[in-house]
């Protein structure tokens, strides 16, 4: 029976990164596309491939997850798949209303949620929630906005005399660079979340030492494809809304905003730190399109995703607790298995119908 749970929360862990892909597909594209650095397809298939080779750099963010969010000893396999279900429920909501939330914060709330419903609040290593995941989150979007705005004033002192023609075309090209930077850093920074949960279900399942320095190589791969097919599956509504609705973009602008998010989850990476790269680029973007006057940025957008940060934790993790509750009837585990394929059919089938109602009103 643990074999066939273990089974379930691999799949479902799978399937939460392949929703990661496709939620946070907008992350490194939606500024290129805007821009017409590159064509959708194109953009899409470049960040597929490159999210699955960042994958294969750093496992610092994988073993945060695993193990200095909630004590491993205490985590059992239903624990992470009630988890998990949180998370996938809250991505697909955000998704469908287009909202550009955070997969990260989704899967650490939903976790939080069922493990505090299981065995209490000590299981939560609450330190280390404060310093490896609110603090650096709350930073990391601080810093795109600074850290943009202030690339942007210099771009914009290098090119002040030169016509905005050839410095679009330019910066067009340099997008191929930045957005590519932006995608591998995704990558190296969203697929080890979910590494990182299942050596978690392998740890509680007696499959993996607590102490493990790296997840296993099936692990690493199937994590990094799951995340690449999800990239190439494309979030068109996030895309859109990072892309026009937070901020009107220009090729210079597009740069200044990818390079900046790029630096900082390179770094974040290194330490450890599991940022949501969602708030990061929308904050780079935020800082970028501040540039040109205050008003080009759309606000009521802005605190929207705003709005879409503060409940993601507490959201994920109330359906993470409702799920770990159900876990406890008879046949909870498939009950709750069984769930998560209905909230995603459900989503998905919901999001097709307004595609052709839309379709079919613009007719």
């Amino acid at each position: 029976m643990d074999d066939l749970t273990l089974v379930a929360v691999v799949a479902t862990a799978l399937f939460f990164d392949f929703t990661n892909g496709f939620h946070d597909t907008a992350n490194s594209i939606a500024t290129s596309v805007s821009t017409r650095a590159l064509s959708p397809r194109l953009a899409v298939l470049s960040a597929a491939i490159l999210n699955v080779a960042g994958a294969f750099v750093s496992f610092e963010v994988a073993a945060t997850v695993a193990t200095g969010i909630v004590n491993p000893a205490a985590v059992t396999l239903d624990v992470v798949l009630a988890g998990l279900v949180g998370a996938i429920t809250w991505n697909l909501i955000t998704w469908y209303l287009g909202l550009p939330s955070s997969s990260s914060h989704a899967l650490i709330g939903g976790m939080v949620g069922s493990a505090i419903a299981a065995t209490g609040f000590d299981v939560v290593k609450w330190n280390g929630l404060v310093e490896k995941v609110a603090v650096p989150s709350l930073v990391a979007p601080l810093l795109g906005i600074v850290g943009a705005a202030a690339l942007m004033v210099t771009l914009m002192w290098i090119v002040r005399r030169r016509s905005p023609g050839p410095v679009n075309r330019v910066f067009r090209r340099l997008q191929l660079v930045s957005g590519g930077f932006v995608a591998f850093t995704h990558g190296t920074n969203d697929a080890q979340k979910t590494m990182g949960i299942i050596a978690l279900a392998l740890v509680a399942s007696g499959h993996l030492g607590a102490d493990f320095d790296r997840p296993p190589f099936w692990v690493i791969v199937s994590a990094a494809v799951a995340m690449g097919l999800g990239t190439y599956a494309g979030g068109w509504r996030i895309i859109k809304t990072l892309g026009t609705r937070i901020a009107k973009l220009d090729p210079p602008r597009g740069f200044a905003a990818q390079t900046t998010t790029a630096g900082i989850l390179w770094t974040t990476a290194h330490f450890g730190f599991p940022v949501s790269t969602t708030h990061t680029i929308s904050g780079s973007v935020l800082g970028a399109g501040a540039t040109h006057r205050l008003n080009a940025v759309r606000w009521g957008v802005a605190g929207n995703i705003l709005l879409a940060w503060v409940m993601t934790i507490p959201a994920a993790a109330l359906v993470g607790a409702g799920m770990e509750t159900l876990t406890r009837l008879p046949a909870g585990d498939a009950l709750v298995f069984g769930l998560a394929a209905v909230i995603a059919a459900v989503a998905f089938g919901a999001r097709s119908w307004q595609t052709r109602r839309v379709a079919v009103a613009e007719a």
